[in-house]
């Protein structure tokens, strides 16, 4: 090796490093997507504020063309993408950091009943990206130009049968496959190829329909496992070859299952709302069965996820003002408080950010018996719900509410 690039002239040699560099990054940040790099609500970026004036922090733009929906940001070193919708109509848009329009590609129809509007935030796998309507249509494009590559309208294609406020999964990739809890009886849940769309393995699962959940690939022992939630059962499924692996019985009034499965040293957790709250269970070695460990309803919020920070939980309850702390190993709430309406939560630097369904941002300091708040502000555009997650990107937190998109300066 040394030898060859003796050989090589210095100018060739530089440009040589240089192209090595930039794909070294380009592949170390491959995948954007739904609530952080590992789907887990943790940013792992430093020198933040870590408290806010008595205003907020600082507003640097917003953009409020928009329209409908509860699509986040998905932010990279160039783009912001995220989705709306006007006059029933789906679209995506990729702006600059300066909030201009790069381009906007307009994908079909969007939901217009209950609760109207986009659902899914944008996943970004190289020069592609991946999104699914409410109607079960998932759309490849070009991230540089918008650009359709492919399309597939899976609920048709396969057999599954649509719910009630439609589908809100957020698409999760590994390697050559992306993957979609369709709800069919025999293709329940299917992998496609992230390059044109076709099937590479279908999963009967339980046969039930799809549960509002948005899937993680865990690693477990050398095993990948999709773990995914149907109306009446969190499934483990071998994310290479669609077998079933487990599966554990877990339902509510409305088999609504809306956040993302964490995994951790082993263990998955689980939390559905509508009272049911959370579920611990034990991989087995081979990530071949689990066993239950505890259960704890205290956090219990329907789709505003919750963090593992430092051997311990924090979420909120679904209807309500309380924010719980509890351990991850034993299942005790560690302690509670009243804050302000419960909502989405992620953390970043030392602080939990949360964002309540009232319209309020909180950055919380979790001490080691209470919260502490240190920052709190009112969103300022936007109508209809809070309901959009919170993002971290370079120093900045990119909050959606309806039609606009607000960037704030969180750098210490």
């Amino acid at each position: 090796m040394c030898l060859i690039l003796k050989q090589i002239p210095m100018r060739k040699l530089n440009l040589l490093l240089a192209i090595l560099l930039i794909s070294f990054s380009v592949f170390s940040q491959n995948i954007v997507q739904w609530r952080g790099e590992n789907r887990d609500g943790i940013y792992n970026e430093t020198g933040l504020l870590q408290e806010w004036p008595a205003n907020g922090p600082e507003l640097l733009w917003h953009y409020d063309e928009l329209g409908d929906g509860h699509s986040s940001a998905a932010v990279t070193s160039d783009k912001i993408f995220t989705c709306g919708t006007k006059d029933g109509n789906g679209f995506v848009v990729a702006l600059n950091h300066n909030g201009e329009t790069l381009w906007k590609t307009e994908y079909g129809k969007e939901w217009v009943e209950s609760w109207d509007g986009v659902r899914t935030t944008p996943l970004i796998n190289g020069d592609k990206l991946y999104q699914m309507s409410a109607y079960g249509v998932i759309h490849c494009l070009n991230r540089n130009t918008g650009e359709l590559i492919w399309q597939v309208d899976v609920l048709n294609e396969y057999g599954g049968i649509n719910i009630k406020w439609g589908m809100t999964e957020n698409l999760v990739i590994h390697n050559d496959k992306v993957y979609c809890t369709v709800g069919g009886p025999e293709h329940n849940v299917i992998a496609l190829n992230k390059d044109n769309g076709k099937l590479i393995w279908s999963s009967k699962g339980n046969s039930e329909i799809s549960a509002y959940c948005s899937p993680t690939v865990i690693k477990h022992n050398n095993k990948y496992i999709l773990v995914t939630q149907t109306a009446n059962s969190i499934l483990g499924i071998d994310a290479d070859t669609g077998t079933l692996l487990w599966r554990q019985e877990w339902t509510n009034q409305y088999s609504v299952h809306a956040n993302t499965p964490l995994y951790h040293n082993g263990q998955i957790y689980i939390v559905s709302g509508y009272g049911k709250g959370g579920i611990m269970l034990k991989l087995s070695e081979d990530g071949k069965s689990v066993t239950e460990l505890w259960r704890n309803a205290d956090i219990n919020h329907k789709s505003g996820g919750f963090v593992l920070v430092d051997g311990k939980l924090y979420g909120a309850v679904d209807r309500g003002n309380e924010w719980h702390c509890i351990d991850w190993n034993t299942g005790k709430t560690m302690y509670s408080a009243n804050i302000f309406k419960s909502g989405n939560i992620i953390y970043a630097d030392g602080r939990l950010y949360c964002y309540s369904e009232s319209g309020e941002i909180a950055l919380l300091d979790p001490q080691e018996n209470n919260f502490k708040s240190v920052g709190k502000f009112d969103v300022p555009y936007g109508e209809k719900h809070h309901w959009a997650h919170l993002v971290i990107h370079d120093k900045k937190l990119y909050v959606r509410h309806g039609s606009s998109l607000m960037v704030y300066s969180i750098a210490n």
